[in-house]
């Protein structure tokens, strides 16, 4: 599948997803950069915005299974990863795979699950793989993860650590709809049966693995090469930040970038690209001083303030 290809798929899904989710197009292309980007996604947002709705229609839209996981305090590793259970009949033990077992997982609050279990996604999300009893399973091929965490009742949730956070390729938000869309989402409440709107398959496994290639087509000058390097390089140096974006994140950011240019169609690299996901890519990975944190610094705020000061090269 070449760019063009690839654009003209991707349209298709963000369509589709549309047509169920009331939400900006830009934050859909987000989530979708995360996937055709080969990384997993980060959504925070207050309760009842359509985060799961979202991860549901971009699994059905990809024609991959999906499978969704609450997390609750009281979540053990092999709740997730799967588990052994002794046959009577074979006289053995074989392996009974866990809901992590699919294409695309929604990590549903997962800031309300102990470290332990956080530890048992980080194996899945960074190796594609999980290890019980010792014994390595490979997930699904592709694999990909939409967590959510909501702002929200904090009391009795775990943080994340900043290990497992940087493994996110993005994070974004839904944000409230505006006028128009709350009424569009009444509209469309009163003119169907089903609780929840439907969503057809436009792609399958084949397609989607071929989109997932398309990215490797995109040519990046050197001279992108420097610019990406010296963005993640001037979080490190900013006054307001304490730890900056990591080596991980620099790559991050690059292979979203090419993910950007492939999904618009564009067999090369852009500055407006990097620009444009640098927010959802970078933010997240900034951790901000005790005293940017007392002045209620914003990591977004320091993240423009970097792509305001870095030269940006003619192209």
């Amino acid at each position: 599948m070449d760019v063009s290809e690839a654009n003209a798929e991707c349209d298709r899904v963000l369509d589709e997803i549309g047509s169920a989710v009331i939400a900006d197009r830009e934050f859909l292309e987000t989530v979708l950069l995360g996937f055709v980007g080969r990384g997993h996604v980060l959504m925070e947002d207050v309760p009842g915005t359509g985060k799961t709705l979202t991860a549901r229609s971009m699994a059905t839209a990809l024609g991959l299974d999906f499978s969704r996981v609450q997390f609750t305090p009281d979540l053990l590793p092999a709740d997730i990863t799967g588990t052994h259970v002794f046959n009577e009949r074979e006289r053995e033990f074989e392996f009974n795979e866990g809901p992590l077992f699919a294409n695309v997982v929604l990590a549903d609050e997962i800031n309300r699950a102990p470290p332990k279990t956080q530890s048992a996604l980080l194996e899945a999300m960074e190796e594609e793989q999980v290890t019980v009893d010792g014994d390595t399973y490979e997930l699904p091929s592709p694999f990909f993860v939409l967590a959510t965490q909501n702002p929200v009742e904090m009391e009795g949730t775990f943080e994340l650590p900043e290990a497992q956070v940087d493994r996110f390729l993005v994070k974004s938000s839904i944000g409230y709809p505006d006028e128009a869309g709350e009424e569009e989402l009444l509209h469309r409440r009163l003119g169907r049966s089903e609780q929840s709107p439907s969503v057809s398959p436009v792609l399958n496994q084949e397609l989607v693995t071929d989109l997932r290639e398309a990215p490797e087509q995109v040519r990046v000058d050197d001279d992108l090469v420097t610019y990406v390097s010296a963005i993640a390089r001037a979080t490190r140096q900013d006054r307001r930040v304490e730890v900056g974006v990591s080596p991980r994140g620099t790559q991050r950011l690059l292979e979203a970038t090419r993910a950007r240019a492939a999904m618009v169609g564009r067999e090369y690299v852009t500055p407006d690209d990097v620009k444009r996901v640098a927010q959802p890519v970078l933010a997240h990975r900034v951790v901000l001083t005790p005293d940017a944190r007392v002045d209620e610094v914003q990591k977004s705020t320091v993240v423009d303030a970097v792509l305001d000061e870095v030269p940006v090269p003619t192209v």
